[in-house]
């Protein structure tokens, strides 16, 4: 598995793609540009390329406040964050509080926010932060225990090395839809945009910012209309296969079939006329 270059562990993280998409900023002339994440997440696949030099600028985006809190304090507050890390305890006593600090919702202290995020992430089953269990029961009593997740020098080294490039990471918190709109008069001609919505199945169980069909719809008619290059990755189900029907698809299980921790079959669809590496290609849906 892919060792993620983010603080934050996700469900269906995209770090496993470093390969196809270096592969794809090639084939395009697009390394050195600027890469851009309307659902950012932990950023894991955009800090992979913007550490190793295959892109030079960073545009994320994320709608959840709490997501956007963390990275606030990765990027501005990031002494403060860093003493979090280190001197918060990891007990159940601490999971509880903690927990209630995210339900609270943002209450003026992005930091505060931002690390009951990153707390619940490493503590919760499958970093999942809404509604999930923490890891070992609340007794403890299974074969991992809640900070199992919670390496504390190692969380530390992600965030600084983060730190280290705050100049070239640009983050809002924005809808999807205004983002690009942003995007498109602002990004250069050498520009990868990466789409990576929410699931369509089962979304609602592992985000706390969720779409409903119509939003899937709608969604679909925006990122057809942009005219930068770009690639989506979604759930491979026979609605995102019909609201992208125009476009290439690829099952991306043929290629990382050893992911098994992924909610299943999910499906690439990149933007027309983008080329694509010849092993990849192999794996195109009917």
């Amino acid at each position: 598995m892919t060792r993620t270059a983010s603080p934050l562990r996700y469900p269906g993280g995209k770090s496993s793609l470093i390969p196809l998409v270096v592969d794809i900023l090639r084939l395009n002339r697009l390394e050195g540009g600027h890469y851009a994440e309307p659902f950012a997440g932990g950023g894991g696949l955009a800090l992979a390329l913007l550490f190793n030099g295959h892109v030079s600028e960073l545009h994320l985006n994320d709608v959840d406040h709490a997501i956007g809190s963390l990275w606030h304090a990765m990027l501005e507050q990031t002494d403060d964050l860093v003493d979090l890390i280190v001197s918060t305890p990891v007990t159940i006593d601490e999971w509880h509080r903690q927990r209630s600090v995210y339900r609270a919702g943002y209450k003026g202290s992005r930091l505060q926010y931002g690390f009951a995020a990153l707390f619940l992430n490493r503590t919760n089953r499958s970093g999942i932060i809404k509604g999930a269990g923490v890891i070992g029961g609340l007794k403890q009593e299974g074969n991992y225990k809640l900070d199992c997740r919670f390496n504390k020098e190692d969380i530390v080294a992600r965030v600084r090395r983060i730190e280290k490039y705050r100049s070239q990471i640009h983050f809002s918190l924005s809808d999807a839809h205004d983002f690009v709109d942003q995007l498109e008069g602002a990004l250069p001609p050498r520009s990868l945009i990466c789409f990576d919505p929410p699931y369509f199945a089962k979304g609602s169980d592992l985000y706390t910012s969720f779409y409903e069909a119509r939003d899937h719809e709608d969604l679909a008619q925006r990122i057809l209309s942009v005219n930068i290059p770009w690639i989506t990755t979604y759930d491979n189900c026979p609605e995102i296969a019909d609201l992208y029907k125009q476009r290439r698809q690829f099952d991306l299980a043929i290629q990382y079939s050893v992911q098994s921790k992924r909610m299943g079959s999910e499906l690439l669809i990149p933007s027309k006329g983008l080329r694509l590496p010849s092993w990849f290609r192999q794996g195109q849906a009917a």
